[in-house]
């Protein structure tokens, strides 16, 4: 068996080839810090860390690429909202309350990390038959309907700007070809950022005031630590995870090859949740593996996990330019709102596949009060600011979410006639 190499032979067609993976992750991935507030440079520079932690814990095996998880976006917009400008626009970075979001997002790492023992020790079917897609679909529709509102409201500071980037994401993803269907929102944001230029939308000030290369971790950034803020991001691990599942099952499907078997769900989850609660610590959103890399490994058939290392890589470079950070960070507020019209709803409608997919049986009452009691309870808890209280001294708040997935758990563990096998359905 031929030796894994930690990168591909240096070879024009293997730098293009791993550019190309640089391409497909980075506007999904530079688009969670343009919405959260976070450092982009740490962004990337967790992303090309993570993934490349990912691939030491897989053997290297897995060719993967981990960027930033929209999953977790509820949760920094709970945790760590943007404060108005001047024009009473939300784009202003919660810098006070953004290290502590990010210290939710190190203890949702942690869970990744208790799921992969708990895999390891009990296989995989008892432990998944407590997160069956009746818990976990309603979960994730809850996180896109929760963000909603404020992709409406980014989208309204210049209503053109967004139309426009929604525009050619939809042309872009339906009618494109090749690498142009893969790189829809790169492409989006590209094209529209371009219109903004032009109609003088954009402001260049912090640009030329960046510096051209510099340290992506800022000290000053690392998580923080708060009770309510991790009781607020750690459910949200659970929906990643399914989400996680479901993109090692992709690649698999992709490239012939049994990830979940060989090296193991285990080790795949492991890999994530630490890359999680590293990108966490160093002040970054939580990883995810991308299915956007997944569809390049569809395009070109090159399944070398090398070549994911090698955009890893790249990534860890693009970090260290700052100057290129204040770019993506001169991006109009409204071409960000208008990609969010489409990405938080394509977060509910993943939800729904998921629901849909599993062929869940909405005819059985156990079913419908799951769904219900979790939906209502994102929903409704959302709008008064979820429940605080104090335990020994200590204020704790359950946001929408976190009540969401505790009442969705509990119910689904009480309530008779928890058939769910995992794989089963798959099959």
């Amino acid at each position: 068996m031929e030796k894994q190499r930690i990168l591909p032979k240096m070879t024009g067609k293997n730098v293009l080839l791993g550019f190309q993976h640089v391409f497909a992750m980075f506007g999904a991935t530079v688009l969670v810090p343009l919405i959260t507030g976070l450092n982009i440079s740490t962004t990337l520079f967790a992303a090309g860390v993570g993934t490349l932690l990912f691939h030491f814990i897989t053997k290297g095996k897995v060719p993967a690429f981990l960027g930033s998880s929209f999953v977790f976006l509820g949760g920094f917009a709970i945790v760590a909202p943007k404060l108005l400008d001047a024009n009473g626009e939300a784009t202003i970075p919660n810098t006070e309350m953004l290290p502590y979001a990010c210290g939710g997002v190190v203890a949702a790492g942690l869970i990744y990390i208790l799921m992969s023992g708990l895999i390891r020790v009990f296989g995989i079917r008892k432990i998944m038959k407590f997160f069956p897609p009746i818990v976990t679909g309603p979960i994730i529709v809850s996180i896109g309907l929760i963000l909603a509102p404020t992709a409406i409201t980014n989208a309204s500071t210049n209503w053109p700007l967004a139309i426009i980037a929604l525009a050619i994401i939809v042309i872009c993803n339906i009618w494109g070809k090749g690498i142009i269907k893969i790189i829809p929102i790169l492409i989006g944001v590209v094209g529209s950022y371009i219109i903004a230029l032009v109609t003088g939308a954009v402001d260049f000030t912090s640009v030329a005031a960046a510096d051209m290369f510099g340290s992506p971790v800022i000290p000053a950034n690392f998580a923080k630590f708060d009770i309510s803020a991790i009781i607020t991001i750690m459910p949200i691990a659970i929906a990643a995870m399914m989400e996680h599942i479901g993109d090692i099952a992709a690649i698999s499907a992709t490239t012939g090859e049994n990830y979940i078997e060989d090296p193991g769900l285990h080790r795949t989850l492991l890999g994530d949740g630490l890359a999680t609660s590293f990108a966490g610590f160093i002040g970054g959103p939580a990883n995810t593996t991308y299915g956007e890399n997944t569809g390049v490994l569809a395009l070109t058939k090159v399944f070398d996990p090398a070549i994911v290392r090698l955009a890893a890589v790249i990534a860890i470079i693009l970090s260290c330019i700052p100057k290129f950070d204040a770019v993506v960070n001169s991006i109009p507020a409204a071409i960000i709102g208008g990609v969010s019209l489409i990405l938080y709803g394509m977060i509910s409608a993943v939800g729904i596949r998921n629901i849909v997919e599993n062929q869940i049986d909405f005819t059985q009452s156990r079913n419908l009060i799951i769904a219900a009691v979790i939906l209502v309870s994102a929903l409704g808890f959302n709008s008064i600011g979820g429940i605080t209280f104090t335990v020994a001294g200590t204020t704790i708040t359950l946001t929408a979410l976190a009540i969401a997935a505790i009442l969705g758990i509990a119910l689904n563990a009480i309530l008779p006639g928890n058939d769910y096998e995992f794989g089963r359905t798959a099959e």
